[in-house]
C-alpha cells in the first residue's frame, strides 16, 4: 500500500536548501511563542497577492518592482517557514498541513503568474504559460508522492527560493533602468518573457522525462497480463 503523501519523507536537491534550511530552523527558534504556523502561511499569502499588485502597478512605475522584491522575501518567509516552526515546535499536523501547504502553493503561484503577467515587462500569455507549466508539474509530484511513497520538493537543483532570488534579481536591473526589451518582428518582448518562456520549456521537458521513468518503474513493479493474486 503507498504511503500516505502527507507522511511521506521529503526529498530536498535544491542548490540553496542546506543553507536555507539552518537560516529558516534559526529564525523558527526565536519568533514568540504566539506566532503560529497557520499566520505565517496567511503571511504568505497575503504577500502573495501584494506581489500581483505590485507587479501590476509596476504599470505606472517601476518603483513598484522594489515593493515586488521586498514581498518576495516575505513570500518566502511565510512560505517556508510555517512547515519548520512547526517542526521545531513538534506540533505537526500532517494532513492538514499537507493539503493546506499544497492548495496556497498552487493559489500563490497563480497570483504571482498572472501578476508578472499584467506587467509591462512580461506577455500574460507567458505568465499563464508558467503558470499551467508549473501546477501540472505539482500535479505530478503529487502523483510521485502516492506512488513512490517520497515526497520530491522540486525538480532538480532549482526550487522556489532561487526562482525567488531570479525573480529579485531581474527586478531590480529592471527598477534601476537596465533595458531588458527587444522586438521580434512587430511583437515587443523583454529578456523576462524569454526566461519565463525557456523556464516554462524546461518544467516541460523535466515532466516528461520523470514521467516516462516513473511509467517504467512502474510498469516492471506490475507487469500487463500478470494476475494479481
Amino acid at each position: 500500500m503507498p504511503a500516505r503523501q502527507e507522511d511521506a519523507p521529503r526529498s530536498k536537491q535544491f542548490l540553496l536548501a542546506r543553507h536555507e534550511s539552518r537560516v529558516l530552523e534559526w529564525i523558527a527558534r526565536r519568533l514568540p511563542s504566539w506566532v503560529m504556523p497557520d499566520h505565517l502561511t496567511a503571511l504568505g499569502v497575503v504577500a502573495a497577492v501584494g506581489i500581483a499588485a505590485a507587479y501590476l502597478l509596476s504599470n505606472g512605475s517601476e518603483v513598484w518592482l522594489w515593493a515586488a522584491s521586498a514581498l518576495l522575501v516575505v513570500h518566502w518567509l511565510g512560505d517556508s517557514l510555517d512547515g519548520t516552526l512547526a517542526r521545531v515546535r513538534k506540533i505537526e499536523r500532517p494532513t492538514y498541513g499537507y493539503y493546506l501547504d499544497h492548495l496556497v502553493d498552487a493559489l500563490a503561484t497563480a497570483l504571482i503568474g498572472l501578476g508578472l503577467g499584467l506587467s509591462p515587462y512580461m506577455l500574460l500569455s507567458v505568465g499563464l504559460v508558467i503558470v499551467i507549466a508549473y501546477l501540472v508539474l505539482s500535479i505530478n509530484t503529487y502523483l510521485e508522492t502516492y506512488a513512490f511513497g517520497v515526497f520530491t520538493l522540486g525538480y532538480g537543483r532549482v526550487g522556489p527560493t532561487e526562482v525567488r532570488v531570479l525573480l529579485i534579481g531581474l527586478n531590480t536591473l529592471l527598477a534601476v533602468g537596465v533595458g531588458l526589451g527587444f522586438q521580434v518582428g512587430d511583437l515587443g518582448l523583454t529578456v523576462l518573457d524569454l526566461i519565463g518562456l525557456g523556464i516554462a520549456a524546461l518544467m516541460v521537458t523535466t515532466l516528461i522525462g520523470r514521467a516516462a521513468r516513473n511509467l517504467r518503474v512502474l510498469a516492471a513493479r506490475e507487469p500487463a497480463g500478470q494476475a494479481r493474486a
